[in-house]
């Protein structure tokens, strides 16, 4: 990494199915930059707090399909990148992006949601200038039953609770492999 009078401000996605996994990473990758006099924060999902208020709805208002998941995703990504992504990064700031664009399309992928729509909604968001994808770890024990924690666990646990054929250890499993098959072909790093 250059120094910070050579650097420029970078969006990093970040993405995962586990949000300790994430949470590790995104402070690992901070001491890196910081060891490289990089200035950096962290954009977390549910920055808007829509998913925080679904969490605290009646049981039968947390009922929500995959595509309206996918929708509040994108709501939320785009008050992340107004709010906290593009003016931070016009402050000279990198910015790391957790979970970002990777991890929802890997949802929508495990409940088999169409490409072209996916691709449609998240056309608003930037390219990043670099992406890591965290190396998943309890892959036998799954996500915790709390869905709170992270996007995936979060959304997972509400499919559940509206669609009892929806597995989600079968639905971890096809987004580990989206985004392994996507870090893959992105030349995407793997971090711990």
């Amino acid at each position: 990494m250059a120094s910070r009078t050579e650097a420029r401000p970078q969006l990093i996605a970040l993405d995962g199915t586990r949000h300790a996994d994430l949470r590790k990473a995104a402070r690992d990758l901070r001491e890196r930059l910081a060891s490289h006099k990089i200035k950096s924060g962290v954009s977390w999902w549910d920055a808007s707090g829509v998913f925080f208020e679904v969490g605290l709805g009646k049981k039968k208002h947390r009922a929500a399909s995959p595509r309206t998941l996918l929708l509040l995703y994108a709501a939320d990504l785009a008050f992340r990148l107004r709010w906290e992504i593009r003016p931070a990064l016009a402050s000279g700031q990198t910015v790391i992006a957790a979970p970002y664009l990777d991890t929802a399309l890997a949802f929508g992928e495990a409940c088999r949601l169409p490409r072209d729509w996916m691709a449609s909604l998240f056309a608003f968001a930037p390219a990043p200038d670099a992406r890591y994808v965290t190396r998943e770890r309890g892959r036998a024990s799954g996500w915790k039953a709390n869905g709170r924690e992270g996007f995936a666990e979060f959304v997972s646990t509400v499919v559940a609770g509206v669609a009892p054929s929806f597995d989600p250890s079968d639905a971890r499993r096809r987004m580990i492999e989206h985004l392994e098959t996507t870090a893959r072909r992105q030349k995407s790093r793997t971090i711990t």
